[in-house]
C-alpha cells in the first residue's frame, strides 16, 4: 500500500498559539515521527510525505532557512530511527537548489538505509509534480514513449531509488481540498482523504481513522457498476 500525505497547517497551528511559525514546523516534525512509526507498524509498503514544495521558496527567507535547518537535523535523527526499524529513506524532488550540506546528508541517509527491507519512506523536498512531468517528457523521444518508459524516466527526474507504485490513499491535513502540485501522475486513482486538523495535531488515532475510511471505500478504477448501468438503461 502506498500512502501519500500533504502535511498542511504547521504555520496556522503556531499562529493560533501565538508562537512563531517555526515552532509549528518543529511540532510538525514530531508528528512526522509519530506517523512514520505508525505506518511502519501497520506494514504500509510506502509512505510519501510532502515536506517542501517548489512554491514554498516564496515564503519569507527566515522561515525557509529555518525549515532547511530543521530538515538537516531531522534527517540525522530520522535515519537512526529508520535503521532501527529497517525503513528505507528516499528524498524525491529537485536537488540543484539545495545546499551542498543538505545534498550530502540526503545521500548519506539513502546510502545508510539502502539495505533496509521494511517500509519505504519518501520525503518530497523542493518537489513539483508539474516540473517532474515536463522534465520527464524532455528525456523521451516521441517514438519511445510508453507507460513503462515514462515511469522509469519520471523516477530518474525525481531522484527516486525505484519507480513508485501508484498512490492508494492521499491524506491532506489542514482543511484544504486540493493536490497542490503533488504526485499528479501517481495519484491518478488515489482515494482522497481530507481532514480539518492541522498537521501537528495529526496523531496515530487520526492516521487509523484515515485507514478505516479507506477500507470502507470500494475502488473501481473507472469500472462501471453493472447493476447501476442496467437500472439507468431501463430508465
Amino acid at each position: 500500500m502506498h500512502i501519500a500525505i500533504i502535511m498542511d497547517g504547521n504555520g496556522r497551528w503556531a499562529v493560533r498559539r501565538r508562537l512563531p511559525r517555526t515552532a509549528g514546523h518543529r511540532a510538525g516534525a514530531t508528528a512526522v515521527n509519530t506517523v512514520v512509526e505508525a505506518a511502519a507498524r501497520r506494514r504500509v509498503g510506502m509512505l510519501t510525505l510532502y515536506a517542501f514544495s517548489a512554491g514554498n521558496w516564496h515564503r519569507p527567507e527566515g522561515e525557509v532557512s529555518a525549515l532547511f535547518g530543521l530538515f538537516e537535523r531531522h534527517l540525522l535523527t530520522q535515519t537512526r530511527r529508520c535503521l532501527e526499524q529497517s525503513i528505507r529513506i528516499n528524498v524525491i524532488g529537485r536537488r540543484d537548489r539545495l545546499s551542498a550540506r543538505l545534498r550530502e546528508l540526503i545521500e548519506r541517509s539513502e546510502q545508510a538505509t539502502e539495505h533496509c527491507d521494511g517500509m519505504r519512506l519518501r520525503i518530497a523536498i523542493d518537489y513539483s509534480a508539474q516540473h517532474s512531468l515536463v522534465e520527464t517528457c524532455r528525456r523521451l523521444r516521441p517514438e519511445d514513449i510508453d507507460r513503462s518508459r515514462f515511469v522509469e524516466r519520471l523516477a530518474e527526474v525525481d531522484h527516486a531509488t525505484l519507480p513508485a507504485p501508484e498512490v492508494d490513499l492521499l491524506i491532506r491535513t489542514g482543511g484544504e481540498k486540493r493536490l497542490s502540485d503533488f504526485l499528479l501522475w501517481e495519484c491518478a486513482y488515489a482515494e482522497l482523504h481530507f481532514v480539518d486538523c492541522l498537521w501537528p495535531d495529526f496523531d496515530e488515532r487520526a492516521f487509523d481513522e484515515a485507514l478505516q475510511e479507506y477500507a470502507r471505500r470500494e475502488r473501481r478504477f473507472g469500472a462501471i457498476d453493472e447493476d447501476q448501468f442496467a437500472r439507468s438503461s431501463h430508465g
